[in-house]
C-alpha cells in the first residue's frame, strides 16, 4: 500500500507541477500587437517634386503635405535651419551597410536607410541594428506596406 501511495503522490506532484509551470509560460508570453493595413488609404499617390530655378525648397504639393503634416513626416526639412539629411537607398546588400553603420555610431549620427521588402527578409540582423542604433528606417517597397512585429514581410 505504502509503494502505491508514493507513486500517488508523485504523480499528484508532477501534474501540479506541469499546470503550475504552464501557467507561469502563459503569464510570460510575449504579448501579440494585432496591427491592420486596413486603416490606411490604398489611393495611388505621386511623390514627384517640383524644382524651381530660384534656389527655393521645391513644391511638394498641397495633397502631399497635408499627408506629411498629419503624419509628422519629413520630406525637404526646414528651410529656416541648416540640416542635412543623410538618406541611404537599400535595395540589395553589397557589404557595405556594417561599416557605415559603424561609422555612423562612431560619431554619434543617424541616418535613415530606405530598405526593400526583399531587404528585410534577407538582411533582418541588419535591419534590427538601424532600429536598435536609432536609425530610421524607411519603406522603399511600393507595393507593400511593412508594419507589425513580424518581419518576415513576401511581396
Amino acid at each position: 500500500m505504502k509503494v502505491k501511495n508514493k507513486k500517488l503522490v508523485i504523480i499528484i506532484i508532477l501534474i501540479i507541477l506541469i499546470f503550475s509551470l504552464s501557467i507561469i509560460a502563459y503569464i510570460k508570453r510575449e504579448k501579440t500587437i494585432m496591427t491592420s493595413s486596413e486603416v490606411y488609404s490604398n489611393k495611388k499617390i505621386g511623390w514627384g517634386i517640383k524644382r524651381n530655378s530660384n534656389h527655393e525648397q521645391p513644391d511638394l504639393g498641397k495633397n502631399n503635405f497635408e499627408i506629411l503634416e498629419k503624419n509628422n513626416g519629413i520630406a525637404i526639412g526646414n528651410k529656416e535651419k541648416k540640416n542635412v539629411y543623410l538618406t541611404f537607398d537599400e535595395g540589395y546588400e553589397a557589404g557595405y551597410t556594417s561599416k557605415i553603420l559603424e561609422i555612423l555610431k562612431e560619431n554619434n549620427i543617424k541616418a535613415t536607410f530606405f530598405i526593400t521588402a526583399h531587404y528585410l527578409n534577407t538582411q533582418e540582423d541588419l535591419v534590427k541594428q538601424m532600429i536598435d542604433e536609432g536609425h530610421i528606417v524607411g519603406n522603399h517597397t511600393p507595393k507593400c506596406l511593412m508594419s507589425g512585429n513580424d518581419i518576415k514581410v513576401k511581396c
